[in-house]
């Protein structure tokens, strides 16, 4: 027995919609992206860059920045793969209205605009807020490697790089040499028409190398100057205040910080700013990626990369990112054992803010304060009277506090709030590493990421709100 099929129209013309919006339904994303871009955010920071009428019209600001907005909504970062789809998809025809931007004019327009777009996260996350997604009852702060747009076997540590700068360097005066006593050679192997001292592709690219090579030797150099300073200022100031105390640093007195690198100390030369760290995967060239989760729907409500591999600094300067972008600081904060410090949970006190930081690895954030009692104690005569114990340090507070709330702390939302939040980022929407090299470009990409996320859950939230506007409860209607 034959069967029937569909039949297979592939060559019977069709008519399309009048108009591109209808290319998708509209409750599609790529109308609520178009949406919002046309209608809630503030542009002025990208079109006041356009000026006068000479040359060629641009594409519109507001459709760039929607089909950028959409793109990485989508997972999409390429710009060679963003044109590609706005030739091949209807979702991101609907954005450009069949007018496709070339793969060039999307990286300029992302590269010259850069700082704007990234200033798109506040915009977003006030939108949030206006939408009843942010509480700031509870925030959860966390970190995480991504990779630079850098391999990290294009570094090279500081006691390679003068031998390999010499080496280099000797095999150039070596080839210059050999020229310079063969000129009549030169003739027959170049040609009569040059003067046989051109330096062949070669040469000039060890010559480069090694430039480039001295460059990041000097670079090393002077960070190490500069750390050994600020280190040499912070012990100047602690024993200062020893002194002021009438106290006395135990043990023998610490070498002076030395101003040369460490051997071992490391630049790459792709991504000069990124670092080697230590992530699931091994060691890799990366960034550290940092965000503040909001608990109620899972809103980024700060955000920062940062060249450090540890987070420890990072918790003050986060805190302080909500309170710039809300106006306002959270009421309970949750944190994993690499913010623990007695530092840090000195801050939440003084901002009155309930915090659950984790200290399964904050061994050594009392261990100063420990040795520092024992020897102070046997420095002490036998004659002084016995003293009352001294109150736990910070981190044994800490410790005790959370052991005491149980299963029922919000100790537990340290690990529930950022990495789902993680995951949606670098698996669902596969963003796994920065295009963009240099610091503050990272900075700016991590942004527009974080933009994304928001820009999603904004979606979901107002879906929801709509939906349940559609309620028989909410209508007053009966069943």
């Amino acid at each position: 027995m034959s069967k029937t099929f569909r039949p297979w129209k592939i060559d019977e013309p069709q008519l399309l919609p009048a108009t591109v919006q209808d290319f998708v339904a509209e409750d599609h994303l790529a109308r609520f992206v178009v949406s919002l871009v046309t209608e809630e955010l503030d542009l002025v920071e990208i079109t006041a860059s356009y000026l006068g009428e000479k040359g060629q019209p641009p594409f519109h600001p507001a459709m760039m920045a929607a089909l950028l907005l959409y793109a990485y909504c989508c997972g999409i970062y390429s710009s060679r793969r963003v044109a590609k789809a706005c030739r091949e998809r209807v979702d991101f025809m609907s954005i450009v209205a069949l007018d496709p931007p070339d793969f060039r004019t999307i990286c300029e327009f992302r590269k010259r605009h850069l700082k704007a777009l990234s200033g798109l996260f506040v915009q977003v996350l006030k939108l949030c807020e206006k939408a009843d997604l942010v509480k700031l009852g509870h925030v959860a702060f966390d970190g995480t490697k991504i990779k630079a747009n850098a391999s990290k076997h294009k570094a090279m540590s500081y006691e390679r790089m003068e031998a390999r700068a010499t080496q280099l360097e000797a095999e150039v005066a070596k080839w210059l040499a050999t020229a310079e006593a063969a000129d009549s050679e030169e003739d027959k192997l170049y040609g009569s028409d040059k003067q046989g001292d051109e330096m062949p592709d070669w040469v000039a690219d060890k010559k480069r190398r090694a430039e480039k090579i001295r460059a990041a030797k000097a670079e090393l150099e002077a960070e190490a100057k500069a750390a050994a300073a600020a280190k040499a200022k912070v012990e100047a100031e602690a024993e200062e205040k020893r002194k002021a105390e009438g106290r006395k640093k135990p043990g023998k007195s610490a070498a002076a910080p030395s101003p040369e690198p460490a051997p071992k100390a490391q630049k790459n030369f792709t991504d000069p700013e990124s670092r080697i760290m230590k992530s699931k995967d091994g060691f890799v060239q990366a960034y550290n990626a940092q965000a503040a989760v909001d608990a109620h729907a899972q809103i980024i409500v700060a955000q920062d990369v940062t060249q450090s591999a540890v987070d420890c600094g990072q918790l003050v300067p986060m805190i302080d990112a909500v309170e710039a972008n809300l106006a306002r600081t959270p009421e309970q904060l949750s944190a994993d054992s690499g913010y623990c410090s007695e530092s840090n949970l000195e801050a939440l006190e003084s901002r009155h803010i309930d915090g659950y930081v984790a200290t399964g690895r904050a061994k050594d954030a009392v261990a100063g304060a420990a040795e520092s009692e024992v020897a102070d104690q046997a420095t002490k005569t036998a004659t002084t009277p016995p003293q009352l114990p001294k109150a736990p340090t910070r981190v044994e507070a800490m410790r005790e506090k959370i052991k005491a709330g149980g299963h029922s702390s919000p100790y537990r939302l340290r690990k529930q709030l950022p990495e789902p939040v993680f995951g949606q980022i670098k698996q669902a929407r596969g963003f796994r590493q920065f295009l963009m090299r240099g610091f503050e470009k990272v900075r700016a990409e991590w942004a527009i990421v974080c933009t994304a996320h928001n820009l999603l859950k904004l979606v979901q939230g107002r879906s929801l709100s709509a939906a349940k506007l559609m309620t028989p409860q909410a209508t007053g209607a009966t069943a």
